[in-house]
């Protein structure tokens, strides 16, 4: 669970890097994310990376599903006072849910961008490659899409909070002195992510739909 997560952690990087250029002027962003798309999937060694995310997003998925499972089974022996909302976070109490959001929330994406990408046919740009930058600027003119994008990056964001820190825990890094400044790392990191992924289709339907 901890090395699955910390892999999309790092998948998470690239991906944000890469759709930043989202915010360039609409003429470099078009060449820039195209070309940036391209490279993607025309690299050999990042199909191998593309297909050890998926990996990684099933084996997370299912791992969650055990822990969530035989943690209710722990639970159900009866105690006196349930202090877990005192002793933990909101958060980590609701990994199960926020997950759930986040798979529901990648299959509707993989279906509206990678599908698309890879099996439907899309127009050229003006330097031959795939125009992947019309339609995610088509998918975020749509108001409910970048709703959704907003709540399922919050989703993620929470879900981030508790599982960066935790992953390094479940490693053996804690306790020790790296385990304070790990925290506010997760802290940053957590902050990072979700605001850049929540400012791309908000810029989009702002900038190209209003």
């Amino acid at each position: 669970m901890a090395l699955t997560g910390l892999f999309l952690c790092l998948f998470l990087v690239v991906h944000l890097a890469g759709n930043l250029q989202l915010l360039l002027p609409k003429e470099t962003a078009v060449i820039q994310f195209n070309l940036y798309s391209r490279i993607l999937s025309g690299n050999y060694f990042i199909k191998v990376i593309s297909w050890l995310l998926f990996l990684s997003i099933v084996l997370h998925s299912i791992y969650a599903l055990i822990i969530t499972i035989k943690n209710r089974k722990a639970s159900g022996s009866a105690y006196a006072y349930d202090r877990r909302k005192v002793v933990s976070s909101w958060s980590s109490r609701n990994m199960g849910l926020l997950g759930s959001i986040i798979l529901i929330f990648l299959v509707i994406h993989l279906k509206d961008f990678w599908y698309q990408y890879s099996f439907g046919t899309l127009p050229l740009d003006d330097e031959g490659n795939k125009d992947l930058f019309s339609i995610v600027v088509s998918a975020y003119g749509r108001l409910w899409y970048v709703i959704l994008n907003i709540v399922a990056f919050m989703a993620l964001g929470y879900h981030l909070l508790h599982g960066f820190y935790s992953a390094f825990k479940t490693l053996g890094v804690y306790p020790s002195k790296l385990s304070r400044g790990l925290y506010y790392l997760g802290i940053g990191f957590t902050l990072i992510i979700t605001t850049g992924f929540i400012i791309i289709p908000v810029f989009v339907y702002l900038n190209y739909h209003t």
